[in-house]
């Protein structure tokens, strides 16, 4: 079993008992559903599961009843098994199929009978039609690919090693050379292969990158399944093409996704509802242009202007082609590669709660992300693949103290860990500490 960090969230709203029920939400394939199967067996004496994709009659009960008395007598008619109070739990997965579910859940925990873990796929689109969200009734966890550092653990890196890594963070100082090497040379793996559990397994069992990529290609078809699927008709072409698109966008210089390249007049205006949908789906990371890097930086963001970014960069890698795996596998990485690497840090840094924005102004330049640390402190990060990674004008321009009072800045690199007035310059993997 991949060690995953989310497990933790879990046994807090278990340890927690405060009469709500656990909502598990993430795109399609991070692990969602066995994460859950193994907390539950750990946990409880009793499990009943319900899929809703699966269990057709299950979902037609469901949708049918008219009150919580009626759909816990469904909930019992189908569970299977004599229910235990205080020792059962209900797990009900895609819960997407069934959304009236969700706003039933207030009142069945209301019982206090039986615990209740809900999960689903494409809950950010689905959602959007129910008539009452149970607020403070349901604990919520957000689950993502498998970030860096998890990656490690599945790659055999131990808590001691990564725990040494972290203090050369904090103290800006060089990593022991064979561990850098090590990590660095992991991090070039995780481009390739990502997060995506069926991905990171395979490639620990077998290091074959085309086995790897099948599992990959199977994602990347389930996700433009889901958009014919899930999408409203009227968007469902532009939607999908969108989605194909996003290798294409990220190639360009400037990275900013372009809608004329989807229709000659495009416009944010026009396509923004398909935008949104794409977003809320969870399978895309937007990383929003602001006006200023400065606290709070909502309140510059320039909606319109964002980069397109896929929720997981194996998944980015797989759309790229073989060519992107053979380059960073034979150590050919240089500006063609900055995409690769952004979307691995956009990653990162949005399984670590952050918000993702970037900067750019025709008289400063841009940098790569902007990100908020405490009492309104802004972190520029910019993300280096080449070798001169020391020329970094847009970024020096911002820290200029005529222009914004920033007290340190970011640069990722391939390089070791240095410092330089106020930047420092950080191997590409400590993202996963930022």
């Amino acid at each position: 079993m991949l060690k995953r960090k989310a497990l933790q969230e879990l046994v807090v709203w278990r340890n927690e008992r405060d009469n709500r029920a656990l909502l598990v939400t993430g795109a399609r394939q991070v692990g969602k559903t066995y994460l859950i199967r193994e907390f539950l067996r750990a946990e409880y004496e009793n499990v009943v599961e319900f899929d809703l994709v699966e269990q057709g009659d299950v979902r037609d009960a469901f949708a049918a009843a008219r009150n919580v008395d009626e759909l816990f007598m469904a909930i019992s008619a189908f569970a299977g098994q004599r229910l235990v109070s205080g020792k059962t739990v209900i797990f009900i997965d895609e819960v997407q199929k069934c959304k009236e579910a969700v706003t039933a859940i207030k009142y069945l925990v209301q019982r206090e009978d039986y615990d209740y873990v809900l999960s689903g796929s494409l809950l950010g689109v689905e959602l959007r039609g129910v008539k009452s969200l149970p607020v403070g009734y349901v604990r919520i966890v957000d689950m993502y690919p498998l970030d860096f550092e998890e990656f490690c653990w599945a790659n055999g890196v131990g808590g001691e090693v990564i725990s040494e890594v972290r203090r050369c963070f904090e103290s800006r100082t060089p990593v022991f050379g064979p561990v850098h090497e090590r990590l660095l040379s992991l991090f070039h793996y995780y481009l390739m292969v990502g997060g995506m559990p069926a991905a990171v397994e395979q490639f620990v069992a077998s290091k074959d990158m085309g086995a790897v990529q099948s599992v990959q290609g199977d994602i990347i078809r389930l996700y433009r399944e889901d958009i014919s699927q899930y999408a409203p008709d009227e968007y469902k072409l532009v939607i999908r093409e969108m989605f194909d698109q996003i290798p294409s966008q990220l190639d360009s210089q400037s990275k900013r996704f372009m809608f004329s390249s989807i229709a000659p007049r495009g416009t944010y205006e026009r396509y923004e509802n398909h935008i949104l949908w794409l977003v809320d789906s969870g399978v895309v990371l937007p990383v929003v242009s602001v006006a200023e890097p400065r606290h709070p930086l909502k309140l510059s963001e320039k909606r319109s202007y964002f980069k397109l970014f896929m929720d997981d960069v194996g998944l980015l890698c797989r759309a790229c082609g073989m060519d992107v795996v053979k380059g960073i596998l034979s150590d050919k990485l240089g500006v063609n590669y900055g995409s690769v690497y952004e979307n691995a840090v956009a990653q990162e840094l949005k399984a670590h709660g952050h918000d993702l924005h970037y900067f750019r102004n025709k008289k400063l330049g841009e940098v790569d992300f902007v990100c908020e640390r405490g009492r309104g402190v802004v972190l520029p990060i910019e993300v280096k693949s080449g070798k001169d990674y020391k020329r970094h004008s847009a970024l020096s321009n911002v820290m200029d103290a005529r222009n914004y009072e920033i007290p340190q800045a970011i640069v990722l690199c391939e390089d070791n860990a240095s410092e330089e007035g106020n930047v420092a310059y950080l191997p590409v993997y400590m993202i996963m500490f930022v």
